[in-house]
This record gives C-alpha cells, sequence and structure tokens, in this order.
C-alpha cells in the first residue's frame, strides 16, 4: 500500500513487481532468439506471429473482431536503465534535437523494458494471432493481449512537442514508399524493433 510522504522524506523500501509471459512472438524465417546484425534492418511490419500458451488460449475469444490489438511485450534484450546511468540525452544524438529525459522517449532502456504495439491483426488460427507491424524479436515474450479501442485509446486533443514533428519527418525520409504506406494502415504507431533503436541514446 502507497502512503504519502512529506518533503524530504523517501521510500525505505520499493515494491516489486514479476510477470510470467502468456505467449512469445514468432517472425518466419528467423529462429526464436534471433536478432539481426548491426546495420541490418527488420521489417516491423513484415508478417509475424503471437503464439499464446495453451492455458490461455479461450482467452482470444472475439480478438478476431479487432482490426488491432494492443501487446504488451517484454523487451527481454533491452538492458533495463538504471537510476545511476545517464535520464538526459540528445535525442537520437542527431543535431538539432533538443536534450530531453529518458521518460519523454520511447529509448527501449528503461527502468523496466516493456513494450506496447498497435499491429494490424491478420487472421487468427486458434492460439496463434496473425499480425503486421509487431515490433519485437522473435522470441520476445507476450505479456498481454487487448484490442485496440480507438474510443478509449486515441485522445483527440492530444500534442506533441515540435522535435517529435522534425524527428518523425527525418524517419520519414529514411523509409521506402511502402513502408510509409504500411506504417500509415498501422495507424502511424509503428516503430523499429527492440535492436533497430541505438541502445545507447534515448
Amino acid at each position: 500500500m502507497s502512503t504519502w510522504l512529506s518533503e524530504g522524506d523517501r521510500f525505505e523500501q520499493r515494491p516489486t513487481v514479476s510477470f510470467t509471459a502468456i505467449g512469445i512472438v514468432q517472425r518466419p524465417g528467423m529462429a526464436d532468439g534471433a536478432m539481426t546484425g548491426e546495420g541490418d534492418y527488420c521489417d516491423p511490419f513484415a508478417a509475424s506471429r503471437s503464439v499464446i500458451y495453451p492455458e490461455w488460449a479461450a482467452g482470444l475469444l472475439g480478438s478476431d473482431a479487432f482490426r488491432h490489438l494492443v501487446v504488451v511485450l517484454s523487451l527481454d534484450r533491452a538492458a533495463p536503465r538504471l537510476p545511476s546511468a545517464p535520464l538526459t540525452h540528445r535525442v537520437e544524438a542527431a543535431p538539432g534535437m533538443p536534450e530531453v529525459g529518458l521518460f519523454s522517449t520511447r529509448s527501449p532502456r528503461r527502468p523496466h523494458p516493456v513494450g506496447l504495439c498497435c499491429p494490424r491483426l491478420l487472421g487468427r488460427d486458434g492460439a496463434v494471432l496473425h499480425v503486421s507491424g509487431l515490433d519485437a524479436w522473435p522470441g520476445t515474450p507476450v505479456l498481454d493481449i487487448k484490442g485496440d479501442d480507438p474510443r478509449d485509446d486515441l485522445r483527440a486533443d492530444a500534442t506533441v512537442p515540435a522535435w517529435l514533428h522534425a524527428l518523425w519527418a527525418m524517419h520519414d525520409a529514411a523509409c521506402g514508399p511502402r513502408q510509409l504506406e504500411q506504417r500509415g494502415d498501422n495507424g502511424g504507431r509503428g516503430k523499429t524493433p527492440q535492436g533497430g533503436e541505438r541502445a545507447d541514446v534515448l
């Protein structure tokens, strides 16, 4: 149970949490645990699968009525960031980008490397969800799945800082037309998989 502390006080003990995966990610043509090499590109919009363990399979009933899903992942190959590490960096170490804090970014190096993706559901085969736009390496643990509900998930009045618009423009310029088309179909929320973003920058 949390309690309010006065200024100058501190928590003597932090709550701890643990999770057990409900499934794993599979990417055709790549073995579980495989990663691309330095400088290689792993297309996040290529078809992949979320394979759900049998004890959770019944919970997928009705999921194929959604066009997109919300998939919560454990980014198990991203090293957790410790509070002793730098918590501010220039965004992607790119010229013209500002220095911001960790919690203003989508860096995979976080206190707890948890990923959130909204892939398009291509179909369901029992306990296997066939998707496009799942931002994860093969073998990545799946922690939870929900239907993507635009009424509850989208915020019409949401705003972002100017540097993020500039960063998107840089990323779009580096993408081919097909990747941009796929990104638009995925609600604009696709990102590079775990290893595709430099781990030493925010």
